[in-house]
């Protein structure tokens, strides 16, 4: 072009003056001091392309290092194991559950438990203070198989008479459990004389309730009855009780042959031991000693704060009432529960004066034991009134 200043292009097409570009075109030149180009422009520097080696792996480009979160506010989280609250709630979780379980277990077995309507017609004591039970060991071999009978030494299975009779009343003094000998001969209503065990063979319960109230004077409040089986299912589920005869016995109606001193036993020696009377002198007498021995050691028993800590323990227990035991009606569970707490907490147990070892009553200290106890005085029992045998000191 005419009037081209060539030396102005020289950068482009460099200086060689031939008008033909070179193959590299030269580093542009520093600007010259003073010159009136703020911002010359300058050539970038070109990377040569590193040529690719066989069988090279690619390398990954460069990674900045992961950066952690911030921790949140209070310190690291923990986990839910690590959190003091979660066994907390683990423990009141358990709680909540035992307490139903303990509730729930005898609520079930009372549903299945046998009421009985106790209550004799015609004329009966009026309202007396405090509450008298009537415990009836009958000797019922009902729910037993015929292997059971054997072992158990039970016998004729049709029998229906009453091997212990109890009277325990509550009130605002002592407890007080009173032994009927079952061999005590009583006026039965509509049968005359006869021993008083027989009146429930006869009559069935409200017939004994009728003839104890009229001997006794002293009105029956509540009614509870227990099997031969159920003695012995009880005695098991609270893992065996302690007995502790003063001499060696052996009693070959009952099954019965234990040791002198204390000792562990099973339901079926707890059974036979408060049913043995053929090895003394005294029969009846030196049985009902040991029934109110054996009743003393099943209260602690299942009273014992590991019968209801244990589960297995509260759960056979509670199973083995509906199918052995019957109560009166009017009584629910927490009557029941009373009833077993008194049972345990006897503080005094003797026998119905009798006039001698034939379990005839001495009528005149009789009266004033039973007109004591219908007036609610029991702190006013004496010695002579009440003793282990029922004869006089």
């Amino acid at each position: 072009m005419a009037g081209r200043d060539d030396e102005d292009f020289d950068w482009i097409y460099g200086s060689s003056g031939s008008g033909t570009p070179p193959h590299r075109p030269p580093e542009p030149a520093e600007p010259a001091r003073g010159s009136s180009d703020p911002e010359p422009t300058r050539r970038l520097p070109v990377q040569r392309p590193v040529p690719e080696q066989r069988g090279a792996r690619p390398q990954p480009a460069a990674q900045q290092p992961a950066v952690p979160p911030p921790p949140p506010p209070g310190g690291p989280r923990r986990t839910l194991w690590q959190r003091p609250r979660t066994y907390v709630r683990l423990f009141i979780g358990l709680l909540v559950l035992w307490l139903a379980f303990l509730v729930a277990v005898p609520i079930v077995a009372w549903n299945r438990v046998d009421k009985v309507d106790f209550e004799p017609d015609g004329d009966r004591p009026g309202e007396q203070p405090g509450t008298t039970y009537l415990l009836v060991g009958s000797d019922s071999r009902a729910g037993l198989t015929p292997a059971e009978r054997k072992k158990l030494h039970t016998g004729n299975p049709k029998s229906q008479l009453t091997d212990t009779i109890l009277l325990l009343h509550t009130g605002d003094g002592p407890n007080t459990l009173v032994s009927i000998p079952r061999d005590s001969p009583l006026d039965i209503p509509g049968h005359g004389v006869g021993k008083v065990n027989s009146a429930y063979g006869k009559g069935g319960t409200p017939l004994l309730v009728k003839t104890l109230e009229k001997a006794t004077g002293v009105r029956i409040d509540a009614y509870v009855e227990i099997g031969f089986g159920g003695l012995v299912g009880v005695v098991d589920a609270v893992g065996g009780i302690e007995i502790c005869p003063k001499k060696a016995i052996k009693d070959k109606p009952s099954g019965l042959n234990v040791k002198k001193g204390c000792q562990e036993v099973d339901g079926a020696t707890a059974l036979a031991y408060s049913r043995a009377r053929k090895y003394s002198p005294i029969s009846d007498l030196a049985r009902v000693q040991q029934q109110r021995e054996v009743i003393a050691a099943v209260g602690d028993k299942v009273l014992s704060p590991w019968s209801v800590i244990n589960p297995i323990r509260w759960w056979k227990l509670n199973a083995a009432v509906p199918d052995f035991f019957r109560f009166g009606e009017g009584m629910g569970p927490t009557d029941a529960g009373k009833w077993a707490m008194a049972m345990t907490d006897t503080g005094k147990s003797c026998t119905v004066p009798l006039a001698a070892g034939d379990a005839s009553w001495d009528d005149e200290r009789a009266a004033k034991l039973f007109d004591i106890i219908a007036e609610d005085r029991t702190d006013d029992i004496t010695k002579d009134l009440c003793t282990p045998t029922g004869l006089a000191n």
